[in-house]
């Protein structure tokens, strides 16, 4: 969605990180979304992305080794929650810059 040069509108980005004492951490910017926190922020939730695929192939080789003990397991079980959250707020935050379509369409 595009809007004039004129229009300064702003949103609000939930960021891919918590704040100090764990509270969600936003970004008001402008709809280009292109400075540098942003980006930042853009970065952030691709490493995430990334390590949470990674993730997925060592459990599911821990998951078929018959010798993984219950400290792996539950290791791995911290894990996958990490990522498993950290995938859930940036599929929040994305959904949320999402354009709403018009109605009349």
């Amino acid at each position: 969605m595009t809007y004039p040069a004129s229009d300064n509108r702003r949103t609000t980005r939930l960021l891919p990180w918590s704040g100090s004492e764990g509270q969600s951490a936003y970004l008001v910017t402008d709809e280009t979304g292109d400075g540098y926190l942003s980006r930042l922020a853009d970065n952030v939730e691709s490493v995430q992305l990334g390590m949470g695929s990674e993730l997925i192939g060592h459990a599911q080789a821990l998951l078929s080794d018959p010798k993984a003990d219950a400290g792996e397991l539950r290791f791995l079980s911290a894990r996958l929650t990490e990522a498993l959250g950290d995938a859930l707020r940036v599929a929040r935050s994305r959904g949320a810059r999402l354009p709403v379509p018009d109605e009349a369409q």
